[in-house]
């Protein structure tokens, strides 16, 4: 079976693929301090308590933070007795290699996501993911990622705010009933949700008016459900994206081998 690791700025998320579909997901928090042996008691006891065995015989990593690197390889080499593929390293080749300024590095997470939405939508399309930072992917008709836009983050905003504005509270991300707050709190809630549901919306339009064809909106990340409440934001909302984006890299992999 496939292991599936995508590793954010805030959690990293374990998929196992049995080849036709996920048998068991887990999340965790992103610290580089975690040792493969940690990793191994956490996931081990995760599939045991959901009745899955562990059969592990293929690992595919993408992760935004260089740091966790050398612990995942560590748990593939010593738990799993394999090499894992490393998007973004020269030996995992893309299906269509990005099309961007010369020396530039794409987040491993932005290849992979557009090397899923690629596959289940074909090309000519955004992915809004909501992560750590809220990114679009600008995915071109025949699949290569091309560009896109990088915002701050739902929640690292709402930090922001709170450490810059002491009277300020923590709040939750949620929708508001109205747009009006008549307290604190639910003017903070009202002020980030059609925030962002207005940022969504103009840089999804601009980026339409650069492009020469019609285009899909895909949503994904945690936020993104959310998200589609306050508009008609999105034309697909997939919370699996970015672990159906390793599967496809995988399979281009292994099939190239």
């Amino acid at each position: 079976m496939l292991l599936c690791i995508d590793c954010g700025n805030t959690n990293t998320v374990f998929a196992v693929w049995d080849g036709t579909k996920f048998l068991a997901t887990f999340r965790t928090t992103t610290e580089h301090q975690r040792t493969a042996d940690q990793y191994w008691v956490w996931f081990s006891q995760l599939m045991e308590h959901r009745h899955v065995p562990v059969e592990i015989d293929e690992v595919i990593i993408s992760s935004t933070v260089p740091r966790v690197v050398f612990n995942l390889r560590l748990l593939c080499a010593d738990y799993f007795d394999t090499r894992p593929m490393v998007v973004g390293k020269p030996d995992c080749a893309l299906p269509v290699p990005p099309r961007v300024d010369q020396g530039t590095i794409v987040g491993p997470d932005r290849l992979v996501n557009t090397a899923g939405a690629f596959d289940r939508h074909g090309g000519d399309v955004i992915v809004v993911d909501f992560g750590t930072a809220t990114t679009f992917d600008v995915v071109a008709h025949d699949g290569a990622y091309v560009g896109g836009v990088i915002a701050p983050g739902v929640n690292l905003s709402l930090e922001a705010l709170h450490m810059a504005a002491a009277a300020l509270p923590h709040v939750d991300v949620t929708k508001p009933q109205k747009v009006i707050g008549t307290n604190t709190v639910a003017c903070m809630q009202s002020g980030v949700f059609w925030g962002y549901v207005g940022v969504v919306q103009s840089i999804t339009e601009r980026i339409k008016g650069e492009w020469d064809r019609p285009m899909r909106i895909i949503g994904t990340g945690g936020l993104a459900p959310l998200f589609a409440q306050g508009d008609v934001l999105f034309d697909r909302i997939e919370d699996d994206l970015t672990m159906h984006g390793l599967t496809v890299i995988h399979r281009f992999n292994k099939e190239k081998s």
